[in-house]
């Protein structure tokens, strides 16, 4: 599939980043008024993308535990579960539990904050600190 520039010319279509598929997969997901299709997505989407990379995303977001399927007929409907900062924090837990050392790998990450994301982070676990607490 191409685009055209501004002169008319045909330009290549930008290719999309995994990560900007399961993003867009999921938007698509939180859209549907209920569990839908691997159709249903495709065609939110525009139908640009084949069917066959459609149900590829979805069964990584399966696998990320980001949506769930039902079996419905001889196909699946799917549902998401988790929201676009629910699929980065799935990532996030990916890349931690892949390492042996969690804890050097939490320093560097929270050494790298900028001051408002290191105030976010702390107001989150002072939050959730508390919540034990009646």
């Amino acid at each position: 599939m191409t685009e055209q520039s501004r002169s008319g010319r045909d330009l290549p279509s930008r290719r999309r980043g995994q990560g900007e598929l399961e993003a867009q997969v999921l938007g698509a997901l939180r859209d549907a008024p209920t569990a839908v299709n691997a159709g249903w997505v495709q065609e939110h989407l525009g139908g640009d993308l084949a069917y066959t990379t459609v149900i590829t995303i979805l069964t990584r977001l399966q696998v990320k535990g980001a949506v769930t399927r039902e079996r419905v007929g001889r196909s699946f409907e799917w549902t998401a579960v988790a929201d676009e900062a629910g699929l980065a924090a799935l990532r996030m837990r990916k890349v931690l539990d892949a390492e042996a050392d969690r804890a050097a790998v939490l320093a560097s990450f929270v050494t790298a904050l900028s001051p408002n994301d290191e105030r976010v982070l702390r107001d989150l676990l002072a939050q959730d600190s508390g919540e034990g607490e009646d």
